[in-house]
């Protein structure tokens, strides 16, 4: 089968593996469409950073391995044991390996387990025609879900988890700062839990114009409008209830951190390549929270999965396809270059 095989930095091949087969307890998926990540762009460009040069502790791979951890597929084999996934099913997968006994996992926060791993970064991924995942990773789509919007589910959740750990409520107010992929999905799961008072704080006009398209109202370009002063006027100096930052720069945590209202809270949901200073007295002044955000669980897979049977998210003007064999070139490199803002290889 052909599969995109990540060797090292800026070292990624299509070629002929061989086709993997079905263990007790796992699924084979037909791969239809596999998203590429921030992650896999860090990866590609400056890795491998979380990719493991040595056997993983829960999965037992390392380098050379097959790139892709957001994807949607069909069941075309099952392993001994599976009693909940048959063949044909389609499905998203949640592509999270745990190991169950951490102090995370046993509180139930297993998108923190100390040992995490994931399909696509530790184990073989969807960036083929076919992968192999345990059982549980594997979420049914309702009929009414294209697997189009199936391969969004983990960004889509990434942003919905987010979202949760803000804590704010339907009526309430909030500032994105990014509008790429993740900002977007935070867009769609404010406005899915009823906050509708969102302004979007992005600098690229092709972002701004994207999710403009989708239905922001409130988006400003902050080298030509100061964010906090526009959310000052917006809500009569109270601030918002929240805040995002899913650029990952010092300037949109300091922006956002301005923007807030008191005691609440700026949920940090993006890659820092750089360290970010933050000045501690805007904090101890304003009683304010950051609030880290890493993955999800399968509670904000469900509830995504939810909100796109009720049709809540649209992918119009801002998801490309690319087929496989070109997926450095209209794919890793596009997406680098500001060309495209989210690809999904077909395999």
């Amino acid at each position: 089968m052909r599969a995109a095989v990540y060797r090292g930095r800026e070292k990624l091949t299509v070629e002929d593996i061989d086709e993997p087969s079905c263990t007790p307890g796992s699924i084979k998926v037909a791969v239809a469409h596999n998203g590429i990540c921030g992650s896999d762009l860090h990866e590609y460009y400056a890795g491998p950073i979380v990719i493991p040069t040595e056997p993983h502790a829960l999965t037992g791979y390392q380098l050379p391995l097959t790139l892709g951890h957001e994807f949607a597929g069909t069941v075309v084999e099952i392993g001994a044991e599976v009693r909940n996934v048959a063949i044909g099913d389609r499905v998203a997968i949640e592509p999270i390996y745990r190991c169950g006994k951490c102090p995370s996992c046993q509180l139930g926060h297993y998108n923190i387990c100390r040992r995490i791993g994931f399909h696509g970064l530790m184990a073989p991924g969807g960036m083929a025609e076919y992968t192999v995942v345990p059982a549980w990773m594997a979420h049914r789509l309702p009929d009414s879900i294209s697997m189009e919007l199936g391969a969004l589910v983990e960004p889509m959740s990434v942003a919905y988890h987010a979202t949760r750990l803000s804590e704010v409520h339907e009526g309430d107010s909030a500032v994105i700062f990014g509008a790429g992929p993740i900002g977007i999905g935070i867009w769609f799961a404010l406005r899915g839990i009823g906050v509708e008072a969102v302004t979007v704080v992005e600098p690229s006009p092709t972002r701004r114009e994207a999710i403009a398209a989708l239905g922001a109202i409130d988006v400003l370009d902050p080298t030509r409008t100061d964010p906090a002063q526009h959310i000052a006027q917006r809500t009569r100096g109270h601030g918002v209830d929240a805040a995002f930052d899913a650029a990952g720069v010092a300037a949109s945590v300091s922006g956002a951190l301005s923007c807030l209202a008191t005691r609440k809270r700026l949920v940090a949901v993006a890659v820092y390549e750089q360290p970010v200073e933050t000045e501690l007295i805007k904090l101890i002044r304003n009683e304010t929270l950051i609030q880290g955000s890493l993955c999800y669980t399968a509670v904000d897979y469900r509830a995504v999965i939810d909100l796109m049977a009720r049709g809540h998210y649209d992918t119009t003007g801002w998801v490309s396809h690319v087929p496989i064999e070109q997926v450095v070139e209209e794919g890793f490199a596009a997406l680098r270059a500001g060309r495209k803002m989210k690809v999904l290889i077909d395999p």
